[in-house]
């Protein structure tokens, strides 16, 4: 049987971290966002999930923590795409994010159907606490990978020339 290097098995941190990380990331988006707990307005005109008015706002709120998670990881990650193995670090930290967002997407809904009131069944499927624009999910990995081409952009820029 072969055994997987410490190194590579380390490497597979940049996938599983973010996707623990989504799981923190949907609890937050239901506290915070309106239709969920609401936390961050505290409007309550903006409470209830079938208002439409909550819907931006709702996307906004889950869209920033994906921004966050994202320049968060493209942080950690600086300093580690240098040597053996980079490519597989970015690689795993950019499905890491997409994994963690949709698994914050999927986390902050089970939240909402757990702790939050029942939809009314009247309205349909679509008025509840859910995602409106799924472009939300893509930020995560945007993020990641904005903050490495920076960052490495920077580091390219910053030594010193040869002479």
């Amino acid at each position: 049987m072969p055994t997987v290097k410490p190194r590579r098995a380390r490497d597979l941190l940049w996938l599983v971290l973010p996707a623990a990380a989504g799981v923190v990331a949907g609890v937050l988006w239901w506290l915070l966002a309106p239709g969920g707990l609401n936390l961050v307005s505290g409007n309550p005109d903006l409470a209830n999930a079938a208002n439409p008015d909550s819907w931006l706002p709702r996307d906004l709120v889950l869209g920033a923590l994906m921004l966050l998670a994202g320049c968060a990881t493209g942080v950690m990650l600086d300093g580690k795409l240098q040597g053996e193995g980079s490519g597989r670090r970015l690689g795993f930290a950019l499905a890491g994010g997409a994994l963690g967002a949709f698994i914050a997407w999927l986390v902050g809904l089970l939240t909402a159907q757990l702790f939050g009131p029942a939809p009314d069944p009247a309205l349909g499927p679509g008025f509840g606490f859910t995602l409106r624009s799924s472009a939300v999910l893509v930020l995560w990995p945007a993020a990641v990978a904005f903050i490495t081409f920076v960052l490495a952009l920077f580091g390219v820029l910053s030594k010193k020339p040869v002479k």
